[in-house]
């Protein structure tokens, strides 16, 4: 059960933005495993056999195995015996079990990272913020990631007024950067002391950093994250003729695909 390295023992570099790579690579295996490999998982998780659980690995790959045999083990373990409800629940809700189970063992993962290197109250706050600007695997499982997109509110920016928006210093942008990206649910009547803080905790996807207040940044089309236009080498120039921006990760994975 190696999956390119399971534990801690291998970081070089012990940052909340090392941990945040972690854990999204993590999250895209076990995302692949409850959607695109639903079929073969499907399959491993026979209720027959021993006890199973469901890893993500670093390298984005997942596996169906038995647990750590060590106690207490290296990492925290994913929820044990998810094959058992394979067949006595409907299909969609036993995923949607897993789903949850594996969002919970993500973060317990990463702050166990979080808590073995050492990480200050400001380096936790951040490492939470870079994860929650992402949708949870229950969320892209069940669909209703697409859902909260989709029912933004009127005030929210469309995919046809983002290329004006492409070419904002990052003082202009960081007022709609909380608007176009959150996969989070909106709420209206929010006080202006909570948009502020809002806006402050915006993060490059790149480099997981919200500074170079007056920088030029860049916002995804697809993925409606936001980032430093150095970090994608985007240029304020090169923005003003892309019609449909798509950020590296993006890009990879329709070339993955």
């Amino acid at each position: 059960m190696d999956g390119g390295g399971s534990g801690a023992a291998g970081y070089a570099v012990r940052t909340p933005e090392e941990v945040f790579r972690d854990y999204r690579a993590r999250r895209a295996g076990m995302i692949k495993a409850l959607t695109t490999d639903v079929d073969k998982f499907f399959k491993l998780c026979d209720p027959e056999k021993e006890n199973l659980c469901l890893y993500g690995y670093p390298n984005e790959t997942w596996e169906v195995t038995l647990p750590a045999e060590e106690v207490p083990p290296e990492i925290p373990e994913p929820a044990l015996g998810i094959n058992f409800a394979r067949d006595g629940m409907n299909e969609k809700d036993w995923l949607a079990l897993v789903a949850v189970h594996s969002d919970s063992w993500l973060l317990s993962v990463a702050f166990y990272f979080g808590a073995r290197f050492g990480f200050d109250k400001e380096s936790r706050r951040r490492l939470f913020s870079m994860i929650n600007n992402l949708p949870t695997i229950f969320e892209v499982v069940t669909g209703s990631a697409k859902k909260q997109t989709k029912e933004k509110t009127p005030n929210s920016s469309s995919k046809s007024n983002k290329p004006s928006s492409k070419v904002q210093s990052r003082a202009e942008s960081r007022s709609k950067a909380k608007v176009s990206v959150p996969k989070d649910e909106e709420e209206s009547g929010d006080d202006d002391g909570d948009e502020e803080e809002e806006r402050d905790n915006t993060l490059c996807g790149t480099c997981g950093l919200n500074d170079g207040k007056d920088e030029f940044w860049i916002c995804c089309d697809n993925c409606e994250k936001w980032y430093h236009g150095k970090c994608v080498k985007i240029t304020p120039a090169r923005a003003e003729h892309i019609k449909h921006y798509k950020c590296p990760d993006c890009t990879n994975k329709r070339a993955r695909a």
